[in-house]
């Protein structure tokens, strides 16, 4: 079951592939979902997705518009050398370019990504231990979050990095947390990716409001632990009626639209 902007594209913005404008505006509401929840870094972290065809090319936001700006005409299309295919003179981050086409490259079920640098987020990925499995929400990622080390900050001074993110990645985690950076998740669509996200996220915030705490932590056993992967699976699915995240995701898309819907345009 597809999520739907009700909005064609060719009644919107002539010329687009509806299938595109379909991702654009779903893109964009990420990013204003994304601002809603506070995880913005002024401009400086991504979400993209992989439009339909075999060129890898990808929908990306423009350097220098804050995340509650985003539209979805105004996103920039462009291919896995960060060159901008169509019309237009935005220019893109070149660290988002390095990061998210190393990975659409490498994953056809990653087709959208998102990247996070929150402060929650960024102190687990400075932990030597990493992400503990200590809430419900970590125990979902639990044998299936991956880790890349710090090569210091990405862009087109280091595009080799590429392939070592893409192995860091693994070909089956959704998860990646970036050493000494901050967070990345991905999915098939952007409704998973996104709720990927929020999941890791809140995972991050309960491990850092227990840090201080005082205490020793509870460690669950693996029978749960198993248990909470699959319980979350189910969650993310609705329990296999919908795609992943899409429920969910959906019900954020709401809110956007009661908030501000010119993210449609």
């Amino acid at each position: 079951m597809a999520i739907s902007t009700a909005t064609r594209a060719e009644e919107t913005n002539p010329g687009i592939d509806p299938a595109e404008w379909e991702l654009r505006v779903q893109l964009a509401a990420a990013f204003r979902i994304n601002a809603h929840l506070g995880w913005e870094d002024s401009m400086n972290t991504h979400t993209t997705v992989r439009v339909p065809g075999a060129e890898h090319h990808f929908l990306i936001n423009p350097f220098g518009v804050r995340f509650d700006e985003v539209t979805a005409s105004g996103l920039v299309k462009i291919d896995v050398d960060g060159n901008r295919i169509g019309p237009g003179d935005d220019i893109v981050n070149e660290a988002g370019f390095v990061i998210h086409s190393a990975i659409h490259m490498s994953r056809a079920d990653a087709r959208a990504i998102v990247h996070t640098h929150t402060t929650a987020g960024m102190a687990v990925a400075a932990l030597e231990q990493g992400l503990l499995p200590i809430g419900i929400f970590a125990i979902g990622f639990h044998d299936r979050v991956s880790y890349h080390d710090f090569e210091g900050a990405s862009g087109a001074h280091n595009i080799p990095e590429r392939e070592r993110l893409a192995t860091s990645l693994g070909s089956r985690n959704k998860a990646l947390i970036l050493r000494n950076h901050g967070l990345l998740t991905v999915g098939e669509t952007i409704a998973e990716a996104f709720i990927w996200m929020y999941r890791l996220e809140r995972a991050c915030e309960t491990q850092v409001a227990t840090h201080g705490g005082g205490g020793g932590y509870t460690l669950p056993s693996e029978q749960a632990r198993t248990r909470t992967v699959r319980g979350t699976d189910d969650f993310m699915t609705a329990y296999g009626a919908h795609g992943p995240g899409e429920l969910e995701f959906a019900a954020w898309m709401r809110l956007m639209d009661r908030l501000d819907p010119s993210y449609r345009n």
